[in-house]
């Protein structure tokens, strides 16, 4: 038990009871508690294995590896489409937790063994995702945004071009577009 992930469970005012009894679950398997994000996050020998978050609607175990997992139970969730590698397992109250618990400690330990093993996620290279028709054209009229672009890590590229393609109307896209480019420009991601 980590003192400072404490103050993540003390201060919850929504699943209060059932992050106490995930975090007693994921305690169960000496894995290293520690926060990141925000979020209590469990490791194996330095590597994220798990974290438990919280949302309006639902709680969550979130496996960072979740995609390589096998399961059985068909409780791991891909939280939307763009989502590569992690899986959430979601519950609305604690009985489903108390009624998992076996189950949600084999998945925690099958976790591990996919750290132990050093398998990877196969992750979409940036070139596969779609780049909005209108960004493309700023793109190619301005070559210090194409190269400030394209320095960029593939994961803040990938942000910004989904970004860029969801909204429905070229409107809403040209004004996402406007609005980074100063971020692109000063090498900056999406979120940061």
């Amino acid at each position: 038990m980590n003192p400072k992930v404490d103050f993540f469970f003390n201060n919850a005012k929504q699943w209060q009871k059932e992050f106490e009894k995930l975090r007693t679950i994921a305690l169960s398997t000496e894995l290293v508690e520690d926060l990141k994000w925000g979020c209590p996050c469990y490791t194996y020998q330095g590597k994220n294995i798990f974290l438990i978050h919280g949302f309006k609607e639902y709680c969550a175990l979130l496996f960072f590896k979740g995609a390589l997992m096998k399961d059985p139970d068909q409780i791991l969730i891909q939280q939307s489409e763009n989502v590569q590698a992690a899986r959430q397992i979601r519950f609305t109250d604690a009985q489903q937790i108390n009624d998992l618990e076996e189950v949600l400690r084999s998945y925690m330990f099958q976790a591990v063994e996919i750290e132990e093993s050093g398998a990877k996620v196969e992750m979409k290279k940036t070139k596969a995702f779609e780049i909005a028709e209108e960004f493309q054209n700023k793109l190619d009229e301005n070559p210090e945004l194409k190269d400030a672009f394209e320095a960029l890590t593939p994961g803040r590229q990938r942000a910004y071009l989904l970004h860029f393609s969801s909204p429905k109307q070229s409107k809403t896209r040209e004004a996402r577009i406007e609005k980074c480019i100063p971020q692109i420009l000063a090498g900056k991601g999406l979120n940061d």
